[in-house]
């Protein structure tokens, strides 16, 4: 069998009712849920902040499961065998962050991330912070969008044959649908819905594929007559996979958990955090969330290596990526390929559905609502979040096609979002005196470094290409350099800003002052429980 893709994978007619009756079951989701999304800015963006943790938890494990994420997971498990399956463990933070920084955050009331900023930091410097982390998340949200329809595009092609733009467009735009017309309400009713759809055909595509190429045995005999069976040990360190890289990415993983920003997936995660009912539900919306998507990372990789077995010898990543796409589309049988297709559309809706609406959130709370229009009534808010969801659309289309390997744009989205600020995130979480002209140098300084480090540098021959784990550690300690000596040169935060932030959130770590103040002024209780 070669390895070469094939296309044109024919569909019957009860494939194409598969996908027919899904699309119209999801667009279905903005038509009820329409009244409940235009009440008010809140219902538009956070469901009202009314949902079980169930809902969310859903929301979490769809939202991790995007167009891009089996393109990604699989070339890493195609390329590094059994010890790619760390690459995407950084899911592990949310074990972490149900039990600090996602209670933290709950118990502020922020909408936002952006939001926070304002509540934690005082002055200028948090204005300053919550301008530019909005316009920052609203563009980054229309990079995610432009990457998820991307590799939908790539799909599109792979399938049908058809131009790239097509699978890039028209999948992305019926998505818009029901999120312009009910909001947060139809992303989250349509999450649960895709969730559930994408969990169980990811399970049966994997144990199909095992069942094809003769069993699990079979899996580990191929790969030791290839003289590769290495790729079943996930802690097999050489040179291509250091013990080094491994080390970082577990403590990217369990420490970057306290932090509120860490990842880009934690911004998407926030606001699922803020539409949960109570701070419990919220922690346990983000632990179950993310507990499925490290068992989804399993049987990814499982299916990817009985894909190897048969097709060993690919050496183009654009082409490896597509391996757990091609095994279903290859291998099931007529009637399950259009099941399969209708999943896939799942996979894909979630995620573009979450950022559209997460996109528009900081276009219309943190810059419209914010700085633009303080005054403007529920209605104006509800139309303006419509109008941003609309914008952000457009600009994920002509973003959208300029992007060929889906790899490469995800990992330097990962590190430009990670590196710099992994650090700093942190400490605007456990420590009271880290500060907003901190936490803003390091965001600039990050966006900086990281283009110079990753791309200009090494293009220069000024310092070699690094792995990406030395690109991380290098980033974190050049923007150290900078925040820092900031931090020490400028002023605190107002006490008084700290002391109402510190009673209403309660933080843990190091608030020993702005604890003993709030102590002084009978706002809090000496043995007060923090954890309600």
């Amino acid at each position: 069998m070669s390895g070469k893709m094939l296309s044109l994978i024919e569909f019957t007619s009860l494939d194409w009712f598969w996908v027919v009756a899904f699309v119209l079951v999801m667009i279905s989701c903005g038509v009820l849920f329409y009244r409940l999304g235009k009440r008010s800015e809140s219902e538009f963006f956070l469901a009202g902040r009314g949902l079980p943790w169930w809902l969310p938890a859903t929301s979490v494990y769809a939202t991790h499961t995007a167009t891009d994420s089996p393109m990604w997971i699989g070339g890493m498990i195609y390329k590094f065998g059994m010890r790619g399956i760390w690459f995407p463990f950084f899911s592990a933070w949310c074990a972490i962050s149900a039990f600090v920084s996602t209670r933290i955050f709950r118990r502020s009331l922020a909408m936002s991330q952006a939001e926070w900023q304002n509540l934690r930091y005082s002055g200028l410097g948090a204005e300053l912070l919550r301008g530019w982390l909005a316009g920052w998340q609203t563009f980054m949200n229309m990079f995610v969008l432009a990457w998820v329809s991307a590799a939908m595009g790539k799909v599109g092609t792979y399938l049908f044959g058809w131009p790239h733009w097509v699978g890039l467009v028209v999948f992305t735009a019926i998505c818009a649908i029901y999120v312009l017309s009910a909001g947060y309400w139809g992303v989250i009713m349509a999450d649960f819905q895709q969730g559930v759809i994408a969990f169980l055909i990811i399970t049966f595509v994997t144990c199909w594929a095992i069942k094809e190429v003769g069993g699990p045995l079979t899996i580990v005999n191929k790969l030791e007559a290839l003289g590769q069976s290495w790729r079943l040990n996930p802690f097999h360190f050489d040179e291509e996979f250091p013990f080094a890289w491994f080390i970082t990415l577990l403590i990217m993983a369990t420490f970057g958990g306290i932090g509120m920003g860490n990842f880009i997936d934690w911004y998407p995660e926030a606001q699922r955090i803020q539409s949960a009912r109570s701070v419990r539900d919220a922690s346990y919306s983000i632990w179950a969330g993310g507990l499925a998507a490290i068992f989804r990372n399993g049987f990814w990789a499982v299916a990817v290596l009985a894909f190897f077995v048969v097709y060993p010898n690919i050496a183009d990543s654009k082409e490896y990526e597509m391996a757990w796409y091609r095994i279903a589309f290859e291998f099931l049988p007529m009637g399950m390929i259009g099941v399969f297709f209708a999943a896939v559309l799942a996979i894909h809706l979630s995620t573009i559905s979450t950022h559209l609406n997460l996109g528009a959130l900081y276009a219309t709370r943190d810059l419209y609502h914010h700085y633009v229009n303080p005054q403007a009534s529920e209605k104006q808010l509800v139309r303006m979040g419509r109008i941003n969801t609309l914008l952000l659309l457009v600009g994920c289309f002509v973003l959208g096609l300029t992007m060929k390997k889906i790899t490469e744009w995800l990992i330097f989205a990962l590190w430009l979002q990670a590196a710099g600020i992994w650090i700093p995130s942190i400490l605007q979480v456990i420590w009271w005196r880290f500060n907003s002209w901190a936490y803003l140098s390091a965001w600039i300084a990050n966006l900086i470094m990281s283009w110079l480090v990753v791309w200009v540098l090494p293009a220069l021959g000024v310092i070699p290409k690094l792995p990406d784990y030395q690109q991380f550690w290098m980033l974190a300690i050049l923007v150290a350099v900078v925040y820092l000596p900031i931090m020490f040169m400028t002023k605190a935060d107002d006490m008084d800003h700290l002391v109402h932030y510190y009673v209403a959130a309660r933080p843990c770590g190091f608030w020993g002052p702005v604890r003993r103040e709030a102590l002084k002024r009978g706002l809090i209780k000496e043995h007060e429980d923090n954890n309600k």
